[in-house]
């Protein structure tokens, strides 16, 4: 019978073990750059002729970079890409063939997506170790995808009670919530500004709006703590 000394390196090198697929994370700059991209153009592309077609493609790119940044394991990519395929989709197909889908569709399944990554971020950044760039990224990615995420819910409301969910005390042409208006009262109100050009008149709108108040506050408040926190721990561990 063979031993081992007497094996040879052939033999050896294929006793050695597989090695098994790996999850890590994607890094956060790549989506804070997406997010960039989206925030930066949409307001000004959807405007012009085929600006639809490239803010669904800005919201797509988001959503898959949202998607492959929160997969650092097996359970969590397969979640995320169940979630995502409804929401990238339907969003086409509704550009497309809006008799098909309407777009309360791929408004509520972004919606659940969009909640699914923002945990997932906040999950990484309350976990780390120490301040780095990863933590920095993925805690403005994850500021960043609340208020797409409060855009996306402005939206839905809209589209479930046309004309009665928002009142625009403004000249504006526009009197919907779907684009860069609801972009805009999303953030306005996440930041706490509120100019009053638009205000929520549904019980469910304003439900959203103070929800959405208390986190932009209570987000800046805990997360500035958390890297204080972080930030300080190694030197008092050095000392």
């Amino acid at each position: 019978m063979e031993t081992e000394a007497n094996k040879t390196p052939q033999a050896k090198e294929s006793l050695k073990p597989v090695p098994k697929l790996g999850f890590r994370r994607f890094s956060a700059v790549q989506l804070l750059i997406a997010l960039g991209l989206f925030f930066i153009w949409a307001p000004f592309v959807e405007e012009i002729e085929g600006g639809d077609l490239i803010v669904s493609g800005l919201f797509s790119l988001v959503l898959l970079a949202g998607v492959v940044a929160v997969a650092d394991s097996k359970r969590v990519l397969v979640i995320a890409i169940v979630l995502a395929i409804p929401a990238i989709a339907g969003r086409w197909i509704n550009h497309f063939r809006p008799d098909l889908i309407p777009p309360a569709v791929f408004l509520a399944s972004g919606l659940i997506l969009i909640a699914f990554v923002v945990g997932n971020l906040l999950r990484f950044v309350f976990r780390a170790p120490s301040v780095n760039t990863e933590v920095l990224c993925a805690s403005i990615s994850a500021y960043l995808m609340l208020g797409l995420m409060w855009t996306m819910a402005y939206w839905l409301v809209d589209q479930l009670t046309p004309g009665g969910a928002f009142s625009y005390n403004t000249n504006a042409e526009t009197r919907s919530m779907n684009g860069f208006t609801g972009f805009y009262f999303s953030f306005i109100t996440l930041s706490t500004v509120g100019y009053g050009d638009i205000t929520p008149v549904s019980r469910i709108a304003r439900w959203l709006a103070a929800i959405e108040a208390m986190t932009g506050l209570l987000y800046v408040a805990v997360l500035i703590s958390r890297l204080v926190s972080l930030y300080s721990t190694p030197k008092s561990n050095d000392s």
